[in-house]
This record gives C-alpha cells, structure tokens and sequence, in this order.
C-alpha cells in the first residue's frame, strides 16, 4: 500500500515526519538543490563540524512550524484574538500552508548562504528570490496539484517587510502565519538555526529549551489588540535562554574573526567571478548554481594567477587568509566612538587599502525583545516588563581590521607604536 506519510531522521527532531505532498516538493530540484547550499558558508574551514546545509535546516523549520501551529491552533483561545481564527474547517489547509512555507523559506539562498548577499543589484535579496521561486511556473505545477495558494505559502515563506509589496498586503491572520517561521521573538527559522549550527559546530551555545518554549506558546493581543505570538509566563525562563542563546552564538561563532575573514575573501571571489559582479535575479539562472561550481572555480582560480578571483581563490585554498591587526575592545570605545575604523584609517595611509587591509565592523541594533505573556487568563503583560533578563540582552558586536598575513607583522610593529595616539587624535575629532 502506498504510504501518506514518510520519515526522515534528523539529529536535532529524531524524526521529521512528512506527507506526500511535502515529500514531491522536497524531490523537486529547487528544493534538492539546498542539498549543495552550507548553512555557515565557509565556516568549516574553522569549525570542522559545520558542515550542514540549507536542506536539513530547511526540513526542520518545517518540523517545528507544524508543532507551533498545532499548539497555537489547539490552545485556549484568548478572547481578544478568537474573532481572527478562520472556521475550525480551515485550519488543516492553513497548517498546511505554514508547513510549505516553512520548507520553502530559504529556496532564494545564493551560494554559500548570507556571505556574500549584498552582491545583489539594487534592493533585491534572498527572500524575495524565495518568493520568485516559490510562484515560478515550475513550481506551480506542483502547487497546482494541492489545494493550497502559492501567493499564501510565499507570504509565509518571505514575511512581511520582506514582500515585495510590504506589510499592506498581509492580513492579521497572514501576518500570524508567518510571524509562526519569521518572527523576531519566536520564529522557528531562528530556533533550528540556532539549535543546528550549534550541535554542528561543536559548540554549546545555541541550546535551550524549545520542547518547554513551543509548549507555552499562545495566541496572545499585541497592545493594538490584534493577534501575536507570545508565551504563558511558564516559558519565560525558556524564551529568556532563547535570546541569550542567539547572542553567544553571534559572538563566539558567527562573528568569529577567521570566519569573518573567510567571508570576505569569498565575497571577493564572487564579485571577479559573477557576471558583472552580480547574483542573477533569474528563477533558473539561480536555481542552476550552487557551492560545488563556486568551490570548483575557487580551486581552479588558485591555481591560475590570471583567472579572475585568483587573488582571494589562494588565500581560501592555501589558508593564508586575513590576519587580525586590531580587534575592538571595551575600553576602546570609552575613547573612541569607532575605534576601528580610526586604527583603519591610519593603517590605509601606512599600507594601503583593500585588498591588503580591510574593515570589518559588525554592530547589532539594542532591541529589547517584546512579546505578550499571559500572567493568567485574564492578565497580558509585555515581556519587558515581565523579564530583567530580556531588558539587558545586549546586541551582538564585533569590530576588525584585518591585514594580509604578509604584513602582519609589520602592521602589528606599527600599530604598537601608534595605537593610542591613533585613538586619542580620533577622540578629539569627534568632539
């Protein structure tokens, strides 16, 4: 008897379970293609374990957006949002839905994931790609074979500050939908990114509790009273080890310093290799490109000092990538407001600009992290309010200046010489 239902074992959910349906999308070759699209781009030339992709990180958002909107769906409704919930009938087809949209969130990823992503023309960016591909004709041929709106999957997919018409054209229950893969407080795009690139890179910072956090999840107002995603405050330990969790992981993985640099450097092969320097915003032109062509060009321009790209190729292949001249410290900005671009600057007129040295400056904005938590059946309360800890999450911040490794030294010589004149002349500037 053919089967409905399919498995398939993971290491962060045991087992993924998926319909007939998701099954034919997940055979489908934009899909197959994030087989060959790494999660952390360039990140297990450091951190030899991470070496997952897009696919597994893509099968278990959809893992966890069905458990969130089964606990959401099947919860106690709070009288100030019940009149958004569409008839019980519907409530399948809609789970269906966030978990398409869920599987299909990342289809827009260029190679090597976010390393390179501002090589796009204009405003363009991965998601809107995702929503291009999720309403390309090729798609739509499967789409058609369901009862679902591909419209509906791709604004679940892409969200709405990232649809190409904005938040206009999403309704408090589409913005519900997808605030369950894209939200900033619990979107589980985040919650499988964090568990997976921590379990794959070794490291233990990007655990919590999600069992604890998707159980205490509830449909809660939002102070203009229309429909949120917040938590009973018996999650709140849960959702507290969430952000902090996401923090660490900033700091001491994705803001690694031989990490940073490898981006760079392969952000300048892609821009001497692409066409005109550019992603192409092209369905099958994007579909058609992945990290093994970009790893076997990188190879082959190595070895060929007249090859474009050829320059940053070795130092990825050879590993003599960046260096770090100088690394911001805390007690740097009690002088300076931006140390790092002062010792910079400086460094430029002593030895040149990219691609011998290069700033890397990294600052993530301080937002309080603002959810509804639901004291008691009658009492909804703001999460700010209700955790010290969600008030100090501070934003995750690096700063360097790398230098290639031929000059590290003498960079390093100067640099001793001249660091705290650089940064008192910077202070006075800015005054």
């Amino acid at each position: 008897m053919p089967k409905h239902k399919h498995e398939i074992r993971d290491p962060i959910h045991n087992f993924i379970s998926v319909s007939s349906d998701e099954r034919q999308v997940i055979d489908s070759f934009a899909f197959q293609r994030l087989r060959y699209i790494h999660q952390l781009a360039l990140t297990f030339l450091v951190y030899p374990g991470a070496t997952h992709r897009r696919f597994e990180h893509s099968l278990g958002v959809m893992e966890l957006a069905g458990r969130v909107f089964d606990v959401l769906t099947q919860s106690p409704r709070h009288p100030k949002v019940a009149d958004y919930f569409p008839a019980d009938k519907k409530l399948p087809g809609w789970r269906d839905v966030v978990r398409m949209g869920a599987l299909c969130h990342d289809l827009g990823h260029m190679p090597f994931s976010h390393a390179a992503e501002d090589l796009f023309a204009g405003n363009y960016h991965h998601e809107r790609l995702s929503a291009d591909v999720i309403l390309d004709g090729s798609m739509r041929s499967l789409w058609n074979a369901f009862p679902l709106r591909p419209e509906d999957i791709a604004k679940v997919a892409v969200g709405p500050s990232k649809w190409i018409d904005g938040p206009k054209a999403y309704s408090e229950w589409d913005k519900l939908m997808t605030e369950i893969v894209t939200g900033d407080a619990f979107g589980v795009d985040r919650i499988d990114y964090l568990l997976r690139d921590s379990l794959h890179a070794g490291v233990g910072y990007g655990r919590f509790d999600h069992y604890r956090l998707i159980d205490t999840m509830r449909v809660l107002p939002a102070p203009d009273g229309t429909p949120s995603i917040g938590i009973e405050r018996g999650g709140i330990h849960a959702a507290e080890a969430l952000q902090q969790a996401r923090y660490f992981m900033f700091t001491q993985v994705y803001l690694h310093r031989v990490r940073r640099a490898y981006d760079w450097h392969l952000r300048d092969f892609l821009e001497k290799w692409l066409p005109d320097g550019h992603y192409s915003t092209d369905v099958d032109a994007h579909l058609r490109t992945n990290d093994n062509e970009v790893l076997a060009a990188i190879h082959l321009a190595a070895r060929d000092t007249q090859a474009p790209g050829h320059e940053p190729a070795r130092r990825i292949v050879k590993r003599q990538h960046y260096r770090v001249l100088y690394e911001r410290r805390a007690e740097d900005l009690e002088i300076s407001l931006d140390p790092e671009r002062a010792i910079y600057e400086a460094a430029v007129t002593e030895f040149g600009k990219p691609p011998v040295l290069r700033l890397d400056a990294y600052r993530q904005p301080y937002l309080a992290v603002d959810f509804a938590v639901a004291r008691s059946e009658d009492e909804v309360v703001s999460s700010i309010k209700e955790s010290e800890i969600l008030k100090r999450v501070p934003g995750a911040a690096a700063g360097y200046v790398f230098v290639v490794p031929e000059k590290q030294l003498e960079a390093q010589a100067w640099l001793k010489s001249n660091r705290d004149a650089i940064l008192r002349k910077s202070r006075e500037e800015q005054q």
